[in-house]
């Protein structure tokens, strides 16, 4: 008999779906692949929400075709949403969670699908269900909060699940205990959070949207006083703006694509408009990297390029070139979710990690009771 873990990672028109067979401690992949959704159909569904019973489906069927009279399902994983500030680490989902989740989330994101659909293949088998390190972990200390204009503090909005993933995988690397590193993480995906980990705690993070660097799709941090000027100029509805800010922003505004690699070709076919974006895109990640660094007084351990990204030499060599003299640069290409997911899911289970549990009165709470 196998145990083996299902982790779960929706996205707008796919779910990514991976088993692990558990050994001891460790975790070795049976089956990863992504389930593609019809446009049209996804379409059809008047709000996230309400895709929760076709995407269990779609979920059972990989099950039923993937797991073996021999596999033995233990636990399931999803990727968290975007719920109100909590402490980093393992949630367990229960039934409050699935309803926030669902219906009341802070903002609509398909990644709000994750505790459901973990909970509607666990509950009904009497297992146990987990979240890990959603998007709105948010550590950040008091002076971090602070803005230049008091009604809007800083807060974080964060990949915490690749960025502590990695930080941990470079930690069993350096033979140092994870809550000792000090790092600062760079998630390069449709999306772009830089962060510095101090300690176990994403103590700052450019808030993967509004004060980060542009990315494929993203417009990122922006002037202020022209963007204000944008929202009063009539030419657009809000939601017209929020489209040119998340989804239409970034490389897609200027170059019409959102896939690097298109980017790459059309820099190699001589086009200086597209080199140019790279270069900027390339430029502002190195600078985000280093006023990271700076928050962690230049003692590093490293710094860690991950995402989709990073899958590209050019990429990478640009971004070490510029930040290597800071600290060591490793790089763990792509953002490897689902074994991350999975991974905390096994703390869980272990008792290595004491899961915390949701309560909607509750943002922030002590690490290891509830959040």
């Amino acid at each position: 008999m196998r145990d083996v873990i299902l982790a779960i990672n929706p996205g707008t028109t796919t779910t990514r779906c991976a088993l692990y067979g558990v050994q001891d401690d460790t975790l070795d992949c049976v089956v990863e692949t992504t389930l593609e959704h019809d446009e049209q159909r996804m379409a059809q569904f008047a709000d996230i929400s309400y895709q929760l019973d076709y995407r269990s489906e779609c979920v059972a069927a990989f099950l039923q075709e993937h797991m073996s009279r021999d596999d033995r399902l233990i636990g399931c994983a999803g990727r968290g949403g975007m719920l109100t500030p909590v402490p980093s680490g393992v949630i367990a989902v229960n039934d409050e969670l699935v309803d926030f989740a669902l219906h009341r989330p802070v903002y609509k994101h398909s990644s709000n699908l994750g505790a459901p659909l973990a909970h509607s293949i666990a509950n009904p088998l009497g297992l146990q269900a987990f979240i890990v390190d959603p998007v709105s972990v948010d550590e950040l200390p008091d002076v971090a909060r602070i803005s230049g204009c008091k009604e809007l503090p800083r807060f974080s909005f964060v990949h915490a699940l690749n960025i502590r993933a990695c930080t941990r995988k470079l930690a069993a690397e350096l033979n140092k205990p994870f809550e000792d590193m000090r790092v600062v993480v760079a998630h390069l995906g449709a999306g772009i959070s830089v962060a510095s980990l101090i300690g176990g705690k994403i103590v700052e993070s450019s808030n993967r949207q509004e004060q980060s660097p542009f990315s494929p799709e993203r417009a990122g941090g922006l002037p202020p006083l022209p963007l204000i000027e944008l929202c009063y100029s009539g030419k657009y509805t809000k939601a017209e703006l929020l489209k040119k800010l998340y989804g239409e922003g970034g490389v897609y505004a200027h170059l019409g694509t959102k896939d690097m690699r298109k980017v790459e070709a059309m820099i190699d076919a001589g086009d200086d408009s597209a080199r140019l974006v790279h270069d900027a895109l390339l430029y502002q990640i190195a600078k985000a990297i280093g006023a990271s660094a700076a928050v962690a007084d230049f003692d590093l351990d490293g710094i860690i390029l991950t995402g989709g990204m990073t899958q590209s030499d050019r990429v990478i060599k640009s971004l070490t070139r510029k930040v290597e003299k800071v600290a060591p640069v490793t790089v763990y290409a792509g953002s490897n979710e689902c074994l991350a997911l999975a991974e905390g899911a096994l703390r869980a289970l272990k008792g290595q990690e004491a899961p915390m549990v949701w309560r909607d009165d509750t943002a922030h709470s002590p690490e290891g009771t509830s959040c």
